[in-house]
């Protein structure tokens, strides 16, 4: 695969993950807020203009939720983790 393929396939793929992040912090209610470290603050409103944005707070966003993805995937979450195929 070139490299111009495998970035156009990266930028596809981190096209998707700003988007299922910002679907996770749109069911976030209204009045939320996030502090993220010394940054400072943030309602939903503001953390989604900082994934659009793809700035230094947006990117530990998409990082943050990628790997709580990640962990769940894995079952690093649950004291008895659950085997999503066979529902035990």
């Amino acid at each position: 695969m070139s490299t111009k393929s495998k970035k156009i396939k990266n930028n596809e793929f981190d096209k998707d993950m700003k988007e299922l992040v910002k679907a996770r912090l749109n069911v976030l209610p209204k009045n939320v807020s996030v502090s993220i470290g010394q940054e400072g603050t943030f309602n939903r409103e503001e953390l989604i203009e900082h994934v659009d944005k793809e700035d230094n707070i947006g990117q530990k966003i998409t990082q943050v939720e990628m790997e709580f993805l990640q962990a769940i995937k894995k079952g690093e979450l649950y004291e008895n983790p659950i085997d999503y195929q066979t529902g035990l």
